[in-house]
């Protein structure tokens, strides 16, 4: 089953309008994810709100720009304000039970949030961030999910572009200055360096099925049992068809440890 997460792309009520404009005589029409906690002032700002009528008028607007009558799964992006996680589950949950929305879910939210949320109604989803080189969930979070039963649809799982194959030194060096990435640990030394032998070796292993280094990287977070799915993004319709395939595609338990002995080994 195809799926859009429309709160991919920063710019939520563009990106809405977009979709639904392109949903408009589909006939076989995707689920449609999306999430409330954050919106846009008339200059931009971020305005995070987690008050029962933010997350009801989030969700009529939202239906509004994608034009259909229900979210398929409808997630809270951000914990914040903390003080209000549990008034937006409530109206979520008042939400679903009008039909509204199909499925609640969460997004970046530790497992003690979780478990607050837990004692109103069951958490259906989580989209935490998770890559090779962002394996903080590990140890709590996917064992929780795994256990309660909580879906987990992933984001980022190749580095905000590092793993994919595609980066360079010289990519790396000319950044735009706004670029978060010239800033961000995992693209300046000593662990471009390491990350970039990373990327080798994924393209070693990719080779052997005709795959690309960031499918690797997918299939990768695929294969623990408490993943889901992963979300995935493109610049161009390229990119889009070549990672769509990427869902089908699994490492062998050999290619498994094979990945793991080189994090493991000193670079």
């Amino acid at each position: 089953m195809n799926w859009i997460d429309t709160a991919a792309v920063y710019g939520l009520g563009h990106s809405e309008e977009l979709v639904g404009r392109a949903l408009r005589g589909v006939k076989h029409q995707p689920l449609i994810f999306t999430k409330c906690s954050m919106t846009w002032d008339k200059e931009r700002r971020i305005q995070r709100s987690l008050k029962a009528d933010s997350a009801r008028r989030e969700c009529e607007a939202s239906l509004g720009r994608l034009g259909i009558d229900a979210i398929d799964l409808y997630q809270i992006h951000w914990p914040n304000p903390e003080s209000e996680i549990e008034e937006g589950w409530r109206e979520m949950v008042k939400l679903k039970e009008e039909g509204l929305v199909r499925h609640i879910g969460v997004s970046n939210f530790s497992v003690e949030q979780m478990r607050r949320l837990e004692r109103l109604a069951p958490v259906e989803s989580l989209q935490p961030p998770y890559s090779l080189l962002s394996r903080g969930i590990e140890n709590e979070i996917l064992p929780f999910c795994l256990k309660n039963g909580i879906g987990v649809i992933v984001y980022s799982p190749m580095a905000a572009g590092l793993l994919t194959g595609a980066m360079t030194r010289e990519r790396v060096a000319g950044f735009p200055a706004d670029d978060w990435r010239r800033r961000g640990p995992n693209f300046q030394e000593p662990l471009l360096s390491r990350n970039i032998a990373l990327v080798e070796r994924l393209k070693i292993i990719g080779a052997r099925h005709r795959r690309s280094a960031g499918e690797v990287a997918i299939a990768w977070t695929l294969r623990h049992p408490a993943v889901t799915a992963a979300i995935v993004g493109g610049r161009s319709r390229r990119q889009v068809k070549e990672m769509a395939v990427a869902a089908d595609f699994r490492l062998s338990p050999e290619e498994i440890l094979e990945v793991e002995g080189f994090l493991a080994s000193p670079q």
